[in-house]
């Protein structure tokens, strides 16, 4: 009856229909139910492309209204510094201050970059320039101890005694430790300047860089006055030199004086064993600063010391196998100063020591340009000027080579 039905195109109910069909066998089973495993996959694998694309296109309108409504620190701070450039620029050009007197920097004590009669801050990114000028070259400045202040001194304190110490027992009595030591240095900052000039015809020319041009003519007369002062400066109106102290042979050596090692000769290098006062001017210095030492000379004597050979026959003088770096004497750099002393009777021509604890440089941050264009006509003066200072901060991190029998 029920085939009749189905012929006649009556509809059956779903329990006769499930009655009719066969049997699953396992296999059947089994595929079915992956079929369905995998269509379920394929549906959740869709929805999370789905809504990773929400989250990606959430992204891209966050970054647009970043874009939009807010500028990353270093884009602001790019944004501050261009004005002060645009104006120093027409100032140097045309002498038009307008600019520079509305500025207000950030991070200074002062509202505008105007000083009464003292000239104007130089943009940021000019003494950046020069900055990286003095740094760079041969100079104290490179191995020195460098800091900005924004007083008119700078002061240091030595301890320059031992920590008191002692072996103590459960019961007995702890013995008193000795007093410090401790020294004032007192660093006093010096005006450097320097009085470069164009003509006002070259200042016009719109191609002519006049800030780079600037940068480096400045930096070249400071570079030059800087590295003769950290030499040999008397401290009158310019920083101290390192040759500046007493000098005493290092066996009697004492805080305030610099020791020296002697060549053994008159005037020159000892004619055998040359080498060796270079050896005892290295182990003439303590340990602890023996690991940052550097010598300093100039070229006339760098020449001879570097036919100099050991013991052995090997030079003692290496040349550095990178450009750039400097040569190294007994596995220790050598900065070339062309203001350190020929070799010659009596004179100091090396110096050996942790020079970034022996020396400090002490310098405002503000580099100030006045224009005068009247005193040179039809040229135009720039007037720049910083602060400055330096002094031997430990007596005991140098050691220097005296030309002399003992």
């Amino acid at each position: 009856m029920t085939e009749t039905k189905a012929r006649a195109g009556g509809a059956l109910p779903p329990h006769e229909i499930t009655a009719l069909q066969p049997a699953l066998t396992p296999g059947a089973e089994v595929k079915t139910a992956l079929e369905g495993f995998l269509n379920a996959f394929k549906g959740f694998q869709g929805e999370v492309k789905q809504e990773l694309q929400h989250q990606k296109e959430r992204l891209t309108m966050l970054d647009r209204k970043q874009m939009t409504f807010g500028r990353p620190a270093l884009a602001t701070s790019a944004e501050v510094e261009v004005p002060h450039k645009k104006a120093f620029a027409a100032y140097l050009r045309s002498g038009d201050d307008d600019g520079l007197r509305g500025l207000s920097l950030e991070g200074k004590a002062m509202s505008t970059a105007v000083a009464a009669d003292g000239g104007y801050l130089v943009d940021p990114q000019t003494a950046d320039t020069i900055r990286s000028m003095l740094s760079s070259t041969s100079s104290l400045r490179a191995l020195a101890n460098v800091v900005q202040v924004e007083a008119t001194s700078f002061d240091v304190l030595i301890d320059r005694s031992e920590v008191g110490s002692g072996w103590a027992t459960e019961t007995g009595a702890t013995a008193e430790t000795g007093t410090p030591t401790i020294e004032r240095i007192s660093i006093k900052l010096h005006e450097l300047s320097a009085m470069p000039k164009a003509s006002q015809r070259l200042l016009d020319d719109s191609a002519f860089d006049v800030e780079g041009w600037l940068a480096g003519k400045i930096a070249t007369r400071f570079i030059r006055a800087e590295a003769a002062a950290f030499i040999n400066g008397d401290g009158v109106d310019k920083p101290k030199g390192i040759l500046l102290p007493a000098k005493v042979a290092n066996a009697s050596w004492t805080w305030g004086n610099l020791g020296y090692i002697p060549t053994g000769a008159t005037a020159d290098f000892a004619t055998t064993n040359a080498s060796d006062c270079i050896v005892n001017l290295v182990y003439a210095l303590g340990a602890d600063y023996r690991a940052n030492g550097a010598f300093i000379m100039n070229s006339k004597t760098a020449g001879a010391v570097r036919k100099m050979k050991d013991a052995d026959g090997r030079f003692m003088w290496g040349d550095s196998l990178q450009a750039g770096e400097p040569a190294r004497l007994m596995g220790y750099p050598v900065l070339i100063c062309e203001d350190m002393p020929d070799v010659g009777a009596n004179t100091y021509p090396i110096a050996f020591g942790d020079f970034a604890a022996g020396y400090t440089v002490a310098e405002r941050p503000d580099l100030r340009i006045l224009r005068d264009p009247f005193s040179a006509k039809p040229n135009v003066l720039f007037y720049a000027s910083k602060r400055v200072g330096g002094d031997i901060t430990d007596y005991a991190a140098i050691k220097l080579l005296k030309v002399a029998v003992s």
